[in-house]
């Protein structure tokens, strides 16, 4: 990994979480063994956002799991980069798989909604990635770099590009106990950051972090941290768990 890239894990709860058991979550998100060099984000359900915010050591930002497009209105049953802000939150993930794949969120919406929360000022973890019978059919560059092309063109410039991470987390492994091998990320990641340095610049390239998101644990995200294009993990089930300890410690 590059010196000018800090290790990043995030977690995202999914819709997963009540009092009770976030109070469990933030004991060990609390404690004092966490990598001091790793940069530290959670992305509980929205509802939570201010509750995990108000308990959470400040060394730890707080994200929201998706935003909409514009800054109100209309549109029950979804928040806007203003209202993250708002309750204390830095960050946002969007165009993640399942609400690509579930909730049918075309590149152009996740596009848009990329656009929005930069002009209103969060950071973003954009994902991306291809589905197994894409991987299978050798379109993983094709698709990643289509989704790709919707986030980049409604990046400004460079300074907007050090508020975005982007996720490679390939469908197949999300949830399935399926992770891909070091060699398989690392292709992927060495792929994506080609892409940028040839469609946006080889600045970009340099700086911009990505990270893997996949059936990550405390079992293999060592070997994989150690590949240089995986500057981090964005974490799921294992990051309702004290595991997620170990996976933020993966560089310790």
């Amino acid at each position: 990994m590059s010196e000018q890239r800090h290790f990043f894990v995030g977690g995202n709860w999914k819709m997963n979480g009540t009092y009770a058991s976030i109070d469990e979550i933030l004991k060990f998100l609390n404690g004092d063994n966490l990598d001091p060099k790793t940069e530290i984000v959670v992305a509980p359900p929205s509802l939570y956002l201010s509750y995990v915010r108000g308990k959470l050591n400040k060394n730890i930002s707080v994200a929201a799991q998706n935003a909409y497009k514009v800054e109100k209105g209309a549109f029950t049953g979804d928040i806007s980069p203003t209202q993250i802000k708002d309750v204390g939150g830095d960050w946002v993930i969007l165009g993640h798989s399942e609400r690509r794949h579930v909730f049918k969120e075309p590149n152009e919406l996740i596009g848009e909604k990329v656009g929005h929360a930069l002009s209103a000022g969060l950071k973003l973890i954009p994902c991306i990635g291809e589905k197994l019978e894409e991987r299978e059919a050798n379109k993983t560059e094709e698709v990643c770099f289509c989704q790709m092309k919707a986030i980049a063109e409604n990046v400004k410039d460079i300074n907007d590009w050090k508020r975005i991470v982007i996720a490679y987390e390939p469908v197949w492994a999300i949830g399935t106990g399926k992770v891909a091998t070091p060699q398989q990320a690392q292709e992927a990641h060495h792929s994506v950051r080609q892409w940028i340095s040839k469609n946006v610049s080889p600045d970009v390239a340099k700086c911009v972090r990505i990270i893997y998101g996949g059936s990550v644990t405390a079992g293999n995200c060592r070997e994989l941290a150690q590949q240089p294009d995986v500057d981090g993990f964005l974490v799921g089930g294992a990051s309702l768990k004290s595991e997620f300890v170990d996976i933020i410690n993966a560089r310790k």
